[in-house]
């Protein structure tokens, strides 16, 4: 990298990743910086200036840079992301450099992780479903193409075992040969990152993917980098390629406590449970990036995973993240002890766009009317839970323990699908295998005409 004339030695400290350097008058908000030791280069970015200090984040922090011997160099320039096909099926670190060590080949541009923002005049309403082959979602929270529908989980629940399943069998029906799936991992340990690569070569979705790795152990500058690493690299393939792009994001609070770090460094006044005021409009800049362009074919789809510690849906991260986006698919403990996988509790699951992706031309005309008296039946076999516990069998009628029957299926056979994909069509079969636990009557929220075709086909009781 060619070095700018004017080089700078007046740094006046050092704070985590942080140096502070006096005396720039004309740095840029954003802009690169080499800092140059006798260890060698590192590179930085400028965090901030104030008056006569410029705060520079470095992307390999600063163990082993002395203040008396080194050289902070203006770039005039931001931080880039060479893009191209041949990204597909490349790993990368969180500064989107390649681990194997091989430069990328067939680079057609190089565009700012900054973004491309999208006007919102020229937003599109999404109107096509992505099929995730997991039923929870599919069938009761349908993910819809261009979308941020994030996936909150208590610590220790398969949230990774369950986005791996979505990078290797989500497709948009119609354009699989148009699909592309962007996976971020952030703050994740060697073992995490070995079981996603095993899994991604083992099914082959590592040939139909770009992959950015941020390891623990890795700076936490670079890990606020990564995810616009990976949003950079959506957005060039669904806008200027035309692809339909699934961006996975695992896991913001990681990225969030990343941010943490560098507030507590720079003696930033602290928000909520210590997290920066502006980690709203931070996560707002990222979630946002998400969505389908007039005059396009392509589109950027957002999955972020999000643990929750102690289980808390009003943990910071998780609550603001719950504003900004467009739903959530929540992983539930007492699922995950007592059925089994995926754990997904539907009840307090979400997707606002539910409804722009389904129904007739798009998925079945009833789509919207089975979800509904799923919904309906499961919350009520839910409360009769707890009834059966202060009044015993004896204490409930016929039709309530046909509820209760009618829950035991809906976990075991619906909710706990394994590792295996189902189609759209085999989730509705098995929606009606648990409403044979049902009598006829309490299909309320479904029409007489759809209630018949299966009620002769499935053999439902009457």
């Amino acid at each position: 990298m060619t070095l700018s004339k004017e080089g700078f030695r007046s740094i006046t400290g050092m704070t985590g990743p942080l140096v502070f350097v006096s005396g720039i008058s004309d740095a840029g908000y954003g802009e690169l910086v080499t800092i140059e030791s006798p260890e060698g280069r590192r590179l930085g970015q400028v965090l901030q200036i104030d008056k006569d200090i410029t705060t520079v984040q470095v992307f390999d922090g600063t163990m082993g840079l002395d203040t008396g011997n080194c050289t902070v160099w203006l770039e005039r320039d931001v931080v880039r992301m060479p893009l191209g096909n041949g990204l597909i099926g490349r790993v990368m670190n969180g500064r989107g450099e390649s681990l194997d060590g091989e430069a990328l080949s067939f680079v057609e541009d190089i565009l700012p992780v900054t973004g491309m923002p999208i006007n919102p005049y020229m937003r599109e309403s999404p109107n096509a479903y992505i099929e995730t082959g997991i039923s929870t979602i599919d069938m009761m929270n349908t993910l819809v193409r261009g979308q941020k529908l994030p996936v909150f989980s208590g610590a220790g629940l398969p949230a990774n075992r369950m986005a791996a399943q979505i990078v290797r069998q989500a497709t948009i029906p119609g354009r699989e040969t148009s699909f592309l799936v962007v996976f971020a991992a952030m703050g994740i340990t060697r073992r995490e990152a070995q079981f996603f690569m095993d899994i991604f070569n083992e099914t082959g979705a590592v040939n139909n993917g770009v992959f950015f790795v941020n390891l623990a152990s890795d700076s936490a500058v670079e890990r606020l980098l990564t995810p616009r690493m990976a949003l950079t690299a959506a957005e060039y393939f669904a806008f200027v390629k035309g692809y339909d792009v699934l961006v996975i994001l695992t896991d913001m609070l990681h990225y969030c406590e990343s941010l943490r770090e560098i507030g507590a460094a720079r003696e930033e006044v602290p928000g909520r449970r210590g997290y920066p005021g502006y980690m709203y409009s931070d996560l707002s800049e990222i979630y946002e990036r998400a969505g389908c362009v007039r005059g396009s074919v392509g589109s950027v789809t957002q999955i972020p995973i999000i643990t929750m510690p102690d289980d808390d849906m009003t943990h910071p991260v998780v609550d603001l993240s719950g504003y900004i986006t467009e739903g959530q698919i929540v992983l539930d403990r007492g699922i995950h002890d007592r059925v089994g996988y995926p754990p997904v509790n539907v009840l307090p699951s979400l997707s606002r766009l539910m409804n722009k992706g389904i129904g007739r031309k798009r998925t079945f005309e009833s789509h919207r009317a089975l979800a509904d008296q799923l919904y309906a039946s499961y919350a009520k076999a839910k409360e009769l839970e707890k009834l059966r516990l202060i009044v015993g069998d004896d204490g409930l009628t016929d039709t309530e323990k046909d509820y209760l029957r009618f829950g035991d299926a809906f976990e075991r056979k619906f909710v706990n699908q394994g590792d295996t994909r189902r189609s759209l069509a085999e989730s509705e079969r098995i929606s009606w295998e648990c409403f044979r636990e049902l009598p006829r009557k309490e299909l309320y929220r479904l029409p007489e005409h759809y209630i018949s075709r299966f009620w002769r086909s499935e053999g439902t009781r009457s």
